[in-house]
């Protein structure tokens, strides 16, 4: 496996990862989504305008197996996306990625990683937990969106919420 920066010839490949992870992240909403290259490619598209860090993952065939999106703000850094293809999880891959995100808070003379987790997204909250990530410090709150579906039940602080 090797972890590099993104580079025109993986357009692509990782356009389809990025419909992959939207996917991913609809069902976690109790949304059906089907994979929308169309947006994917909006999506990098924005995130090369902003000049965002892109870090991928690749196999020994070359093919992209993952990829990091952080955004920059000053010396604030935010993953905006990770994304390993499923198969494929628990090797390594979203640690290496997540470690370029990590130095490049170092190099900014950042202090931490921000991200934004969806509650019921277990698999991303115990892989940051197991990084040393446990501060919550804000929640999101809105209401239902058209075609959303609750899947559980979540409290933080003395408050129950839907989600």
């Amino acid at each position: 496996m090797i972890i590099r920066n993104h580079n025109a010839s993986d357009k692509d490949e990782l356009v389809r990862l990025i419909g992959r992870f939207r996917v991913k992240l609809g069902k976690l909403k109790g949304i059906e989504k089907d994979l929308d290259l169309k947006s994917a490619q909006e999506e990098l598209t924005h995130y090369q305008q902003k000049k965002f860090p892109i870090f991928v993952a690749e196999d020994k065939e070359q093919n992209l197996i993952g990829y990091h999106v952080c955004r920059v703000e000053e010396n604030v850094i935010w993953s905006e996306s990770l994304y390993v293809v499923p198969e494929l999880r628990r090797k390594g891959i979203g640690t290496a990625l997540y470690e370029k995100g990590e130095f490049l808070v170092k190099e900014v003379g950042g202090e931490t990683l921000y991200n934004w987790v969806h509650p019921n997204n277990d698999i991303s909250i115990s892989f940051l937990k197991k990084r040393g990530y446990d501060v919550l410090n804000l929640i999101e709150i809105r209401r239902k969106r058209q075609n959303e579906t609750f899947t559980q039940e979540i409290t933080v602080g003395k408050h129950d919420f839907n989600y």
